[in-house]
């Protein structure tokens, strides 16, 4: 029997911890994965074992019986596959109010839906000082014992880690997740309640897998999200995926669904987006710039490959490289977005470490992985820029989206002073009527002027595709200021979530709205 309840505490370790990944996909797909959203989750969810913990190792001295362990487990179960149930209405009310930015109504949601892990977390943190109580039977042994059960419950829960990030949630989706979990957790308090007490308290319990299976068939239908034009919804390890189409036009949105992240229209190719935006890098070299001569770019952040599609109409016969670290972003780019220009090589992959390794030199390195609070940390720093730097061609640029709240530019001025440790001329230009701003930063010093004087050279040509003047023309006329001052960003300090929060905050207390590309 002792070998059995090893067995459960691994099992409970497995699906505390499979629960709280499981709870920070559910909550990172209304309310973003930036570490404000981390941090309450551990958070909250300590403050639940703890609760277990004390509660549990009361309980097991009032009733130290393995029959009082296997009911508290199947209650524990059930209230798991709870969970995305009763957090659905709520979530569903969360994303309306993301869309409207009510600050009010999202904290309430967010917070709403954490206290729903209450009781399945705390009923989960029993099991181990349970555990202890029961296998416990000469004092002298107690040390070896509690670390036997506390070691078993770790391995459970470095499962428990992995499991619905890499299996699970990409496999059923981030509710059948719960429901699997909970499923596993009532199988073994129905195993342990038959193997200490009998079968007949074991089918007393035996209600409570029915109604699990009911959820997972009945449970959930329907889309996660009341989103207007939603014509496809998918979760992957790393992104809630949706596509949305108005008319013609089809665009993809990630997670909590702020932001644009690609945009497709069949007869269309400009959309008053960044993407367009980094067609302009070349001209800032010093005219005259002939767009035949450019014939190798990368592209960190390729989404669904509104840029890539765009450099290939604008570049004939460009060879893009391009960087995405979701495989199933690619699959909706290609089935979506029309992401199957020939001249367009795809690289699943970390942007940075896919840089790096690539032997190529590029004309144009686009940088587009910055959305707050999305911003990697490893591409932000003076090392980052160096290995763009390195991979540039002696003519070559690099241009960034960073994104930006209406009146704080600090993520911008921080960035533009980490870019001008590596770069010798950098020029930041604000997209209008967004909160985009692009940053282009050349490998060789140039003057500003040169950008003005290529849209001048381009502009009486017929062989120019139309859309490059006006680009140029908006890029020059919207040229900013160079800040004055900014933090540097290192691989060894990084400050950029901190600073994204301040931002978001800032932003999401203002009042102000806007529909962000």
């Amino acid at each position: 029997m002792k070998r059995w309840v090893y067995g459960t505490v691994f099992i409970a370790g497995l699906c505390t911890l499979g629960a709280e990944m499981s709870a920070s996909r559910l909550l990172g797909n209304y309310f973003g994965t930036s570490n404000l959203v981390w941090a309450s989750i551990i958070g909250l969810i300590m403050i639940y074992l703890a609760a277990g913990y004390f509660l549990g190792g009361r309980w097991a001295d009032r009733s130290p019986r393995y029959v009082t362990l296997y009911r508290i487990l199947a209650w524990a179960g059930l209230a798991v596959g709870l969970v995305p149930l009763l957090s659905r209405p709520v979530l569903r009310l969360a994303a309306d109010a993301f869309d409207q930015l009510s600050f009010g109504v999202l904290a309430g949601s967010f917070l709403g839906v954490l206290i729903l892990f209450i009781i399945p977390i705390s009923l989960l943190g029993t099991a181990s000082p349970f555990a202890i109580r029961l296998l416990v039977d000469d004092p002298h042994t107690s040390g070896s014992v509690s670390g036997r059960v506390y070691a078993i419950s770790t391995i459970g829960s470095f499962f428990g880690t992995f499991l619905p990030v890499l299996i699970l949630t990409p496999l059923v989706g981030t509710y059948r997740t719960f429901l699997i979990f909970a499923g596993l957790l009532v199988l073994t308090a129905l195993a342990g309640l038959a193997k200490t007490a009998g079968w007949k308290p074991a089918l007393a319990y035996s209600w409570m897998l029915l109604v699990l299976i009911i959820l997972a068939i009945f449970g959930t239908p329907g889309r996660d999200k009341n989103t207007s034009g939603l014509i496809f919804e998918k979760e992957s390890a790393y992104n809630y995926i949706q596509v949305l189409q108005f008319g013609d036009t089809r665009i993809l949105r990630l997670n909590e669904g702020q932001g644009i992240h690609s945009q497709y229209h069949p007869t269309e190719l400009s959309y008053n987006g960044p993407w367009e935006q980094v067609l302009v890098a070349p001209f800032f070299n010093p005219p005259p710039v002939d767009p035949g001569q450019f014939k190798r770019m990368a592209i960190i952040g390729l989404a669904a490959g509104t840029t890539a599609r765009q450099a290939a109409a604008v570049f004939p016969g460009i060879q893009i490289d391009g960087f995405e670290i979701d495989p199933e972003i690619v699959k909706v780019g290609r089935r979506f977005f029309d992401m199957n220009d020939p001249n367009l090589t795809v690289y699943v992959e970390d942007g940075r470490w896919g840089l790096e390794h690539d032997p190529n030199r590029f004309q144009v390195i686009s940088v587009d992985a910055y959305r707050p609070p999305y911003i990697p940390a490893h591409m932000v720093t003076r090392e980052f820029f160096q290995i763009v730097y390195d991979h540039l061609t002696p003519d070559g640029v690099m241009v960034i989206n960073v994104g930006r709240a209406p009146s704080d530019r600090r993520l911008v001025d921080a960035m533009y002073r980490t870019i001008l440790t590596v770069f010798p001329t950098a020029f930041i230009m604000d997209l209008p009527d967004t909160f985009n701003t692009l940053i282009y930063a050349t490998r060789k010093p140039v003057d500003r002027s040169y950008l003005q004087a290529n849209y001048e050279a381009l502009l009486p040509r017929s062989d120019v595709h139309p859309l490059l003047p006006t680009l140029i023309k908006k890029t020059s006329d919207n040229l900013q200021p160079a800040p004055a001052d900014g933090m540097i960003f290192t691989d060894d300090r990084a400050a950029i979530e901190w600073l994204t929060n301040a931002m978001i905050l800032n932003f999401l207390t203002s009042g102000e709205t806007e529909n962000l590309q």
